[in-house]
């Protein structure tokens, strides 16, 4: 599996585990991937885990995951049980192509990569790295920059498998892929993983991503997904974080959109105790469209910070950011979404907004919308709300016999809903809609139908 250590300098820690680790680190990798690797440990050794003397991070402090013991996940064990008995996906009616991660690696070892409908193909990225490497080296390594994010370079360094996918020219799936992404061990664990995903010119595809923890035990995850989206492609991207409260989530999404192409990307943080999710996305033709949208609900000590960028790179491009929270107890969140219009990039429209309901007085919300452009002939505006319920909206729901809490969850369900609005996938979006309702009251106590009742 790895090795176990008490962190003290977790920066020079980890650096030394890769030393002693490389050996098995690059074997079965070809060499544009262990050349990756080598990119990725000399980076790390500069940047380290981003603490709060970054900006980005300003809000959000490693520093006490490390300060526990973990074990690394470098390469799969044998698991001697039938993953179907312990986790099911909770949705009947949801029909898609499932494929599982476990720890960060392909689950279904007997069958590495499956061609779903026209020649698109779904499975292991480690298997894609050796069986179609002109694909894969193609974009592998090319959007998820790590000279300037340390995380992306400890991914790199690190990371042996993930999910590929691939959708070739004029392929439309029209069954969603569902990534179910398992987190289970008897200690403590520390997880890598990297995805690639390649849409063709006029390719279309539904992607559904669930985490999930099925073990009482610490875990911290460190993710890099990579989308490439070429002209006129579409691609919507569902994520769903349903992970306990002593999982920390790193989560690094990288699209490059080409033109004419359109992506939809929607974040639901149900529950996590401590989640990090940056996404950066790059308009690189003209006709661009871009839709950000994201849900976080957290309570007690729970920690959400959401970090986006969006470059408009070129000329008359679209890009939508909203995000919505609602934080009860003493937990605490942070919004940092920027908007960078090149000077070429006119006849831009980007529109951002962050919007919070705070539930106590202890919960606390940190947000940042920034704007930077250069252009002249653009449409643009950024805006966040922090507070508490409409009083007036309270009110009147009073006033028509609803009793107090009922009302307040009503209001509060209906903040929710409009991002949940954006999922199309119904069954899906049905199921969510019921999961917020439960997180909303208090009765979400495991990850949707998990054998195993986590904290």
């Amino acid at each position: 599996m790895g090795e176990t250590l008490q962190i003290t300098n977790w920066n020079e820690e980890l650096s030394d585990i890769f030393n002693r680790n490389s050996t098995l680190l690059r074997k079965g990798s070809p060499d544009y991937v262990n050349e990756n690797r080598d990119r990725g440990i000399a980076q790390f050794r500069k940047l380290g885990i981003p603490d709060s003397s970054n900006e980005n991070y300003k809000y959000l402090n490693l520093d006490f995951v490390y300060k526990q013991q973990f074990q690394d996940y470098l390469m799969p064990e044998k698991v001697n049980f039938d993953i179907n008995h312990i986790f099911q996906c909770d949705i009947p009616t949801l029909d898609t192509h499932v494929v599982t991660l476990l720890n960060g690696f392909y689950f279904d070892r007997s069958r590495p990569i499956s061609d779903l409908h026209s020649g698109a193909l779904a499975g292991s990225l480690n298997y894609a790295f050796r069986k179609i490497p002109d694909l894969v080296k193609k974009h592998f390594g090319r959007y998820a920059k790590m000279e300037k994010e340390g995380l992306v370079a400890w991914n790199s360094a690190f990371s042996n498998d993930g999910i590929f996918i691939y959708v070739p020219d004029g392929v439309v799936l029209r069954k969603p892929i569902q990534i179910v992404n398992l987190l289970l061990s008897n200690s403590n664990l520390r997880v890598q993983h990297r995805n690639l995903f390649i849409l063709g010119e006029n390719a279309h595809a539904t992607v559904i991503v669930c985490d999930h923890t099925l073990s009482d035990n610490r875990f911290v995850t460190n993710s890099v997904t990579e989308i490439f989206a070429g002209e006129n492609a579409g691609l919507d991207y569902i994520k769903v974080q349903n992970e306990h409260n002593l999982a920390t989530k790193l989560s690094n999404l990288y699209i490059h959109q080409e033109r004419n192409s359109r992506v939809n990307t929607n974040t639901i943080t149900l529950h996590g105790g401590v989640v990090r999710n940056n996404v950066h996305v790059v308009l690189d033709g003209k006709g661009c469209e871009s839709n950000i949208k994201g849900l976080y609900l957290v309570d007690k000590g729970q920690h959400v910070d959401n970090y986006i960028f969006v470059d408009h790179a070129k000329p008359e491009c679209t890009s939508n950011q909203l995000y919505k929270g609602v934080l009860d107890d003493f937990a605490t969140g942070a919004f940092n979404g920027r908007i960078l219009v090149r000077k070429d990039a006119q006849k831009t429209k980007a529109f951002q907004a962050n919007n919070n309901i705070l539930l106590t007085d202890d919960a606390k919300m940190n947000t940042k919308p920034q704007l930077e452009i250069y252009a002249d002939d653009v449409k643009c505006s950024h805006g966040a709300t922090v507070g508490q319920l409409d009083e007036d909206a309270l009110f009147y729901l009073r006033t028509r016999g609803i009793e107090e809490n009922e009302a307040r969850l009503m209001l509060m369900y209906a903040f929710a809903h409009e991002i949940i609005a954006g999922i199309n996938v119904e069954p899906l979006s049905a199921r969510i809609d019921d999961l917020v309702d439960k997180r909303l009251r208090g009765e979400l106590s495991r990850c949707a139908n998990c054998a195993i009742n986590c904290r």
